[in-house]
């Protein structure tokens, strides 16, 4: 049995998010919330596989609640769930440690492929917000010089992910994956996994 929990501030979200997941047989949502403060309790009392969280949420937002469930349920799985299509906040939620970031338009198509990809422990990010311009990410100097795909693929390869595995999460061919990854490591001037590694856990896309 996976247990799913559901925070979202608007009941109707919320149900048409129950909805969806239940038709799904050996899904059950053990919890739902109003609020990122009982998020946060229903998800440390409930213990889900996943935690399906609304960016912007009153009480904690949703990369406090976020940050609070990795440091405590390092086994929750959590996926950003929001309005508002913005790259950055896909970069802020990954960094928060969430491993997959939904936008709301986006989940009649992909919400079961999301958490059936954090069910596997595998991220899920949309194509959208693959070709966004550094400008609008506004990170730090590190990150400017990469572009947020390259970013993307260096994060998957300092999880331990393959250009095949990478491929598969993106959407993308195994050469466009090696292109991107060479690319990265030129802008970042090494030359091995290792140095990117190093990078990734510099620029906080991993934990150390």
């Amino acid at each position: 049995m996976k247990r799913i929990l559901i925070a979202d501030d608007h009941d109707a979200v919320r149900s048409g998010l129950r909805a969806v997941l239940e038709q799904r047989p050996g899904w059950v949502i053990v919890a739902e919330a109003a609020d990122g403060k009982s998020a946060f309790e229903a998800a440390l009392k409930e213990r889900p596989d996943v935690a399906i969280v609304d960016f912007f949420m009153p009480r904690m937002t949703g990369l406090e609640i976020t940050r609070g469930i990795k440091k405590h349920l390092r086994e929750t799985e959590v996926l950003i769930f929001t309005a508002h299509d913005s790259g950055v906040l896909a970069q802020e939620a990954l960094q928060a440690g969430a491993r997959a970031f939904l936008v709301k338009s986006d989940a009649n198509k992909l919400l079961l492929a999301a958490v059936e990809a954090l069910m596997a422990r595998r991220p899920f990010i949309s194509e959208r917000f693959c070709g966004r311009s550094n400008r609008e990410d506004g990170s730090g100097e590190g990150h400017a010089k990469l572009s947020p795909r390259e970013r993307l693929v260096v994060k998957l390869v300092a999880e331990g992910y393959s250009n095949k595995g990478i491929s598969a999460i993106l959407s993308s061919s195994v050469k466009t994956t090696e292109t991107h990854r060479a690319s990265a490591m030129g802008k970042l001037g090494v030359n091995s996994i290792a140095g990117l590694v190093r990078y990734a856990i510099r620029a906080k896309l991993i934990e150390e």
